[in-house]
């Protein structure tokens, strides 16, 4: 009487499933406003400096007044002869003509972090994200420590707090303080709602369940975001639009309860007991008391014959002792730094396309949809292995094309085709991205799944540091930011093969568990592959899936 046949009884897609569902798809509109909040409060939009002559003029007429001006965002005009501008000599630009996007007020616009200053917002991206390596660490251990629902809870409120500290900043000391509290929660607070979800979902329900809940939440958080920032028109006030509705959070206790696995791993039976019997309950299911009694006396025989044989306690280190987990879980690794980076790249290069970077961020951001009826669709046919390698290499295709297309083609004519493009390439980064999460989470054992998966995520976060270094490649030559993206793509394609496919199996959940796990399958093993060869095999004989 294992964890899935006593969920079962209790029901594993009821009405309790359906509020957690829902609560996950809340997290996900959070965390989408929080973690793009950095690119919409940021937004550069063109500029020149500032000049008597130049005032009551159309944005076209001051582009041709600066003509002739090498660098017309940083150099002060002598004066304007003829409509065109003459430079003048060793004069700082104190002053700036801002082309706003229908009046929207920035941060770099307010402060004037722009010329001389402008590396002031990079300064307080780089802190968001050592505050996300700092605050992914911290709070996956404590989601295996005092468990995930309490950490999710703090996750979302710390992020929440930072983002609302950051409306308040005048100065880079305290908006890169403000910034780096912010990053404590970027992505935790999603990903402990997975975890969470995960372990209480049936497994025949959760690519349905997870995916399609992720794709139509998450995206509508992506696609409103850069309307309700300029429909605010402040981005002070978009923060604190973007930060309040964390505090629904707090909402969550009242109607979910921890996770019963996590409850079994520490031995606080009695707890997992008790919070099965509240999903009984809340899906109307009647469960005897012996059905419990016989889980307990499940679990704890287990645990004895376990630690006969167990000579460490499970932890993520204990992963690199064996060698068939400590190749898994390196490959995750890797595998993590390159979807992350690709994925961040990909949704954050939005600027010199001959569209407004708002509208094309939230057009594009319908993306997400298709992405989540992919996986939806596919996973369960082509398998884990299939998806998550399958997503990388058509992501990887796209993005190669969309790179030559930048090259040669002008922005302003060819806005719509390149708006397709970008729109296509982030829908493959999100598939695997998304194809990913999932993928990792089977693969990893329960006993280690939060800090696991933490870890493994922090990495990720720690390569997106390096996005606007990648971006910055355009500056040498157009697609350079493409093909280094797409090349990562590939390699990542490859790795997947070296994983093992976790469809239809019973997943692990100690480390002893995941070290024999799928032992002896194929590399290029594909659960619809073999399928179709029983099917034309006489008589329907099976297979070794070596």
């Amino acid at each position: 009487m294992d964890f899935d046949r006593v969920l079962e009884k209790c029901g594993s897609f009821g009405r309790f499933q359906f509020v957690i569902l829902i609560l996950y798809g809340y997290t996900n509109i959070l965390s989408s406003l929080h973690y793009f909040s950095q690119t919409l409060i940021t937004f550069t939009p063109e500029h020149w400096c500032s000049h008597d002559d130049l005032h009551g003029l159309s944005a076209e007429s001051i582009r041709a007044v600066y003509s002739n001006v090498t660098d017309p965002a940083c150099t002060l005009l002598s004066g304007v002869v003829n409509g065109t501008g003459i430079a003048a000599e060793q004069e700082t630009c104190q002053n700036w003509i801002f082309e706003r996007e229908s009046g929207y007020e920035s941060l770099t616009t307010e402060l004037r972090w722009v010329c001389d200053k402008s590396h002031q917002p990079a300064v307080g991206q780089s802190f968001f994200f050592i505050g996300s390596v700092v605050g992914t660490i911290t709070f996956g251990y404590l989601s295996d420590r005092i468990g995930r629902l309490p950490a999710m809870l703090m996750a979302a409120l710390a992020g929440a707090s930072g983002d609302f500290m950051t409306s308040f900043v005048h100065t880079l000391p305290w908006f890169a303080f403000s910034r780096f509290v912010s990053g404590l929660s970027t992505d935790t607070m999603y990903y402990l709602m997975y975890i969470l979800v995960f372990e209480y979902l049936s497994p025949k329900r959760r690519t349905f369940g997870l995916n399609i809940i992720l794709a139509f939440f998450y995206c509508f958080g992506l696609m409103t975001s850069p309307w309700l920032a300029i429909w605010i028109g402040n981005w002070r006030h978009y923060l604190w639009m973007a930060s309040l509705p964390a505090l629904g959070v707090l909402v969550y206790p009242l109607l979910i309860c921890e996770s019963a696995q996590w409850l079994l791993t520490k031995k606080r039976y009695d707890q997992a007991v008790k919070c099965l019997k509240w999903v009984a309950k809340f899906n109307g299911r009647q469960v005897e008391d012996s059905v419990f009694d016989e889980f307990i006396k499940h679990y704890r025989e287990k645990v004895i014959e376990e630690e006969k044989h167990r000579k460490h306690e499970d932890t993520f280190m204990g992963m690199f002792r064996t060698p068939r987990l400590r190749r898994f879980t390196l490959t995750l690794l890797l595998k993590s730094v390159i979807i992350t980076l690709s994925y961040d790249v990909i949704n954050r290069n939005m600027e010199g396309l001959g569209t407004s970077p708002f509208k094309l961020f939230s057009y594009t951001s319908i993306n997400y949809l298709p992405a989540g009826c992919t996986i939806l669709l596919l996973q369960n046919i082509i398998g884990r292995k299939g998806m998550a390698c399958g997503a990388l290499l058509v992501g990887g295709i796209i993005t190669t094309v969309t790179g030559f297309l930048i090259a040669f083609l002008d922005p302003k004519e060819n806005a719509l085709l390149l708006a397709i493009m970008i729109g296509l390439g982030r829908y493959g980064s999100t598939v695997s991205y998304d194809a990913e999460i999932q993928y990792a989470a089977e693969i990893i054992p329960t006993s280690v799944r939060g800090r696991a998966v933490s870890n493994i995520h922090v990495i990720g976060l720690a390569s997106s540091s390096l996005s606007f270094y990648v971006i910055y490649l355009a500056k040498f030559y157009k697609p350079l930011p493409s093909i280094f993206i797409s090349c990562l793509m590939f390699l990542g394609a490859g790795l997947c093969l070296t994983l093992p496919e976790t469809l239809h199996k019973k997943l692990p959940d100690t480390l002893a568990e995941g070290e024999r796990f799928a032992m002896n399958e194929s590399c290029l093993y594909f659960p619809c592959i073999k399928k179709h060869r029983e099917s034309l095999t006489p008589n329907g004989d099976n297979k070794s899936d070596a």
